[in-house]
């Protein structure tokens, strides 16, 4: 289950509209990287998303990182909370 992610202080320490970093572990899946930047896509304007890909040691966990341009602290609230739902999602940082 999903949390929903709010009250964080992403408003102080950042000038928007910025480049934030989104580092997902999730299952090592052929489906997880298109998952990752579909729900992206549907929430956040970008022309180029390039994901950068890396196995767990065991390969049985994939480290997508992904930068995207976000708007305001509800922007990166509403990211984390929609990545953290997909199935194959284990960890959103």
């Amino acid at each position: 289950m999903a949390v929903e992610v709010k009250d964080t202080r992403f408003d102080e320490f950042l000038e928007f509209p910025c480049a934030f970093n989104f580092k997902v572990v999730g299952l090592a899946h052929d489906d997880l990287v298109p998952q990752v930047i579909a729900t992206l896509q549907r929430h956040a304007e970008a022309s180029d998303y390039s994901p950068s890909v890396k196995p767990s040691s065991k390969g049985t966990y994939h480290s997508v990182t992904v930068v995207v341009t976000v708007t305001s602290k509800a922007h990166i609230e509403l990211l984390y909370t929609e990545l953290g739902k997909l199935e194959l999602v284990r960890y959103v940082m």
